[in-house]
């Protein structure tokens, strides 16, 4: 599935089957990491640039500053986020 950030500045594909690891019920993090270290999504997160993202999401209003210098932690809350919006439907 093809998902983009608000600003469109940002895209990925994630398969739904993925995207479904990622978001359900609960701690998340070890199925994002998972998903994470496929070679199809890794391949697309390490194109990001770590500013790009960082801006990106800080509009979200959830991380500050010194969260947000965190790139790696960053591509875990992008893939999170992508993953929630694919299975709800966005």
């Amino acid at each position: 599935m093809y998902w983009t950030t608000g600003s469109g500045r940002i895209e990925l594909n994630i398969t739904k089957a993925n995207a479904a690891i990622c978001s359900h019920q609960g701690q998340c993090d070890d199925d994002v990491n998972l998903v994470n270290q496929l070679p199809s999504i890794k391949k697309q997160l390490a194109k990001i640039d770590p500013m790009l993202l960082a801006s990106e999401l800080k509009e979200y209003g959830a991380w500050d500053e010194d969260e947000l210098k965190d790139h790696a932690q960053n591509l875990q809350r992008l893939l999170w986020i992508a993953a929630g919006d694919i299975m709800d439907g966005n």
